[in-house]
């Protein structure tokens, strides 16, 4: 044979891979089998062996489809695969290339899953605005899980570590199984029907998606969206999350986190009280300080030091008053008596008994006239001196003796302050019926927390 009539390799590794392109069968292939050298490259890519007991083939799952993996491929896990055969030309060998993978076993759970939080995120569950917030002060805890396993301890060990005034309700609760679904629905009915709880802690601790299945279940999840009482989820590890998880009020990633998030730390607390404390201390004792200076001030004002000196223009106005008053009337008195006289005058020389008459009608209208005018002056004038007095009497600083005040006196000058005294000095007390002579038998000065 000529060489002619020879292929080269890498024509016929594309003819081969023409056939398989061209095979509809080697499409969407479903294959389940055991991983097997398993190699995560940097770029993102996984290659591995998949097989089992009969015969084994190479496969790849690119960057784009491995980062939708819920889980890590890990060697002698048995697996789901779905993808497409095709040829490798720069080696000349078939390959799968791998579209989705799922653990065996739990791939089933996976679609459910999957199908339930789509379902429920349609209608809306899951939206911020239904969900109620956590009262930052609970008075009563409902605990809805098993009363044998770790999570109840821990939940019960940071409640009454972090917040003992709260009450704890416990709800005996299955959290696992065929019945766990019906027990927990169940129960947080019941929580609501007893209307005592502030809060709900529903959960259990950490194991396998099948061990977590009943808060995936769609019945669970209406019951928590429907509860009135707000309800914190805890379910499993961190890594877990659950249907529960969406739809709860609140999720913590463990029990014990859940406990912390549904009660306030009672150290912080109290640490929030010293602070306010002390600024309120702060703000009294600055505010005891300008008031003390205040009254300091007031004590040296003009109206203290020399209160006589407010009532001397008062008195001065008063004696001009008088004077101006007893002028006046005199004044008038001597004009009515002109009058009277050119009018006596004037009767003389008519009949005398006529005179008389005339004169003594006159006497009495002049005499009603200056009465009545006097009467009127001195009225106007005692009500402006009754004002001024009560405007004196307002400003009168002294009044506050009254009011059970009392003003110190050593050697006729007022005491501004106890350092001014020692014990066995002679002081003067004034009350506002009298004084009082004292003797100091001790000096006590304010204390620095006042």
């Amino acid at each position: 044979m000529s060489s002619a009539s020879y292929l080269t390799v890498k024509a016929l590794t594309k003819y081969i891979k023409r056939k398989f392109d061209a095979d509809p069968h080697l499409r969407e292939v479903y294959v389940k089998g055991e991983l097997s050298n398993v190699k995560v490259h940097q770029s993102g890519h996984i290659y591995f062996t998949l097989k089992d007991d009969g015969a084994r083939i190479a496969a790849t799952m690119f960057k784009a489809a491995a980062t939708k993996l819920a889980f890590e491929p890990k060697e002698g896990m048995q697996v789901f695969i779905r993808g497409d055969v095709n040829v490798y030309e720069g080696y000349g060998t078939y390959q799968l290339y791998v579209q989705e993978m799922q653990p065996d076993g739990i791939g089933s759970l996976f679609v459910a899953f999957n199908q339930l939080k789509e379902q429920l995120q349609k209608e809306g569950l899951f939206k911020p605005e239904w969900k109620q917030p956590i009262p930052k002060f609970p008075e009563k805890i409902g605990v809805l899980t098993s009363t044998t396993g770790a999570a109840i301890r821990d939940i019960c060990t940071t409640l009454k570590r972090r917040y003992p005034l709260a009450e704890i309700l416990i709800y005996p609760t299955l959290v696992q199984g065929a019945q766990a679904a019906p027990s927990i629905v169940h129960n947080i009915e019941r929580a609501n029907q007893d209307a005592v709880c502030d809060v709900l802690l529903v959960g259990r601790g950490g194991g396998s998606i099948e061990d977590l299945w009943a808060f995936n279940e769609e019945a669970v999840a209406r019951a928590i969206f429907d509860s009135r009482i707000p309800i914190i989820s805890a379910v499993g590890h961190e890594t877990d999350t659950t249907i529960a998880d969406y739809v709860a009020d609140l999720r913590a990633p463990t029990p014990t986190a859940a406990a912390e998030m549904a009660v306030p730390d009672q150290q912080e607390l109290y640490q929030r009280v010293l602070t306010q404390k002390s600024q309120l201390h702060q703000i009294v004792r600055a505010q005891l300080i300008t008031e003390r200076q205040r009254l300091n001030k007031l004590q040296q004002s003009y109206p203290l030091s020399m209160p006589e000196r407010l009532y001397r223009p008062f008195t001065e106005r008063l004696a001009q008053l008088e004077t101006t008053l007893q002028k006046a009337m005199q004044v008038d008195l001597m004009k009515k008596e002109a009058q009277l006289q050119k009018l006596h005058s004037a009767v003389e020389q008519q009949s005398p008994k006529k005179a008389l008459v005339f004169h003594q009608r006159e006497l009495e209208q002049r005499i009603q006239q200056l009465t009545r005018s006097a009467t009127h002056y001195v009225t106007k004038q005692k009500q402006q001196f009754e004002a001024s007095v009560r405007t004196l009497e307002a400003l009168n600083p002294l009044a506050i003796l009254t009011r059970g005040f009392t003003v110190a006196y050593k050697d006729d000058k007022v005491l501004k302050s106890s350092t001014d005294l020692k014990r066995q000095d002679q002081l003067t007390l004034a009350f506002h019926d009298g004084k009082v002579i004292a003797e100091v038998t001790n000096v006590l000065p304010n204390s620095k927390e006042e």
